[in-house]
């Protein structure tokens, strides 16, 4: 485990969602304060807005891939869709539900239609696997750059 992995379990613990634990876990790194990637990420949380469709793990994961290594010349978008896809199926591969949407991996026949954020309880977070799923986006994240290491 990674310190951003341990860093991104724990600020799900304190109440921000997926996307914001996994994107503040690296605010640092992108150049911006841990407020900055929280209110970046907050929309992301609850498979986009609470709708359960893409984990906002994994959502997170694409906003610190796209901070750090993106482009802003629009011929290079197939270097970032490559690296997306292949981070997508190692995270598929390590949360065991070979998934990157949220509501099959909190086991959800469909969303709960409501835009309300859960409460945080003992219960909650017993139940649902998303404080874990923050720990692994964030660990394949520290994997992947120190794999590729940042110009500059």
């Amino acid at each position: 485990m990674s310190q951003y992995g341990e860093k991104a379990f724990a600020l799900f613990h304190e109440g921000y969602n997926c996307s914001q634990a996994v994107t503040a876990a690296f605010a640092r790194e992108m150049g911006m304060s841990e407020e900055q990637a929280l209110k970046l990420s907050v929309g992301f949380g609850g498979g986009m807005g609470r709708m359960r469709e893409v984990c906002g793990a994994f959502s997170g994961m694409v906003l610190v891939l796209s901070g750090l290594y993106g482009s802003a010349d629009p011929a290079r978008k197939t270097e970032m869709y490559a690296e997306i896809q292949a981070l997508a199926a190692r995270y598929k591969q390590e949360n065991g539900g070979n998934s990157i949407i949220c509501r099959e991996l909190l086991g959800l026949d469909k969303p709960e239609g409501d835009p309300h954020a859960s409460p945080r309880t003992d219960a909650y977070y017993k139940k649902r696997p998303c404080a874990e799923l923050c720990r692994i986006a964030a660990d394949e994240l520290a994997e992947y750059i120190a794999a590729h290491p940042l110009e500059g």
